[in-house]
């Protein structure tokens, strides 16, 4: 079973980044911290959330991990080096584990094309905007998308990558 690395927490971190009182972020969801929805117990954040430091943001922050590392073990049924199990985590942490169980990229994957699971990280560039309920790409998603795909096709071995 692989963990996430500390390259893989820190590309997480500086995708979500550190906000200590609950946000909504681009799709409407409530949020803490380094990107939670949810806290140890399984509550959802709610409007008026304060963590007390980034010490406890990053407790809730490995807490929340877990569940997503698990996913990509459970799913992904080819072997991963550590920088693709790292983007499938990343990937994951942000889409969600429903989504990686349904998508395009796992069934490429599962079928041992690498290229084409990279290729489908693409797909992934955009959020429901709230309001109106249309889909619409957001720059940032498209960026870690980028740099998601670029990691994961990335050889292990690469100490710069």
């Amino acid at each position: 079973m692989m963990t996430l690395s500390e390259k893989g927490e820190n590309l997480i971190k500086n995708f979500e980044g550190l906000r200590l009182n609950a946000y909504r972020d681009s799709a409407g969801v409530w949020t803490i911290g380094y990107g939670s929805t949810r806290y140890h117990d399984g509550k959802p954040i709610k409007p008026g959330d304060k963590l007390v430091s980034e010490l406890q943001a990053n407790a809730l922050f490995k807490n929340t991990l877990g569940q997503y590392a698990n996913a990509v073990n459970q799913f992904a049924k080819v072997l991963l080096n550590q920088n693709q199990f790292d983007a499938l985590v990343s990937f994951t942490y942000n889409e969600g584990i429903g989504a990686l169980q349904k998508s395009t990229l796992l069934k490429y994957l599962n079928a041992h094309d690498y290229e084409g699971a990279a290729n489908q990280f693409f797909v992934w560039n955009k959020v429901t905007n709230p309001a109106p309920g249309e889909k619409v790409v957001l720059d940032a998603l498209v960026k870690r998308r980028a740099i998601e795909r670029q990691l994961f096709l990335s050889p292990f071995n690469q100490p710069n990558v």
